[in-house]
């Protein structure tokens, strides 16, 4: 995704979170940006091969559309 697009869909699902959700949301992008020295990366083979599996797993159906997930995620957001 281009960097506008990213930040297009941010602003179209953070004001759908409560001031909770957003606060976590902002922990894990912080969370995200401190890499840990000690974290053992995963090698590029290991890599790929796991896009190979998700891809996998979506062309035999097991995934989910965009659509889907946000209507799911608005019955979660009524839940509260």
């Amino acid at each position: 995704m281009i960097s506008a697009t990213v930040k297009k869909e941010l602003s179209t699902y953070l004001p759908l979170l409560s001031a909770r959700q957003q606060a976590l949301v902002l922990d894990m992008i912080k969370s995200i940006l401190h890499v840990d020295p000690k974290e053992k990366r995963v090698s590029v083979e290991k890599y790929n091969t796991e896009i190979e599996l998700a891809l996998k797993e979506v062309k035999q159906g097991k995934s989910i559309s965009h659509d889907e997930v946000v209507k799911q995620s608005r019955k979660w957001l009524k839940r509260k």
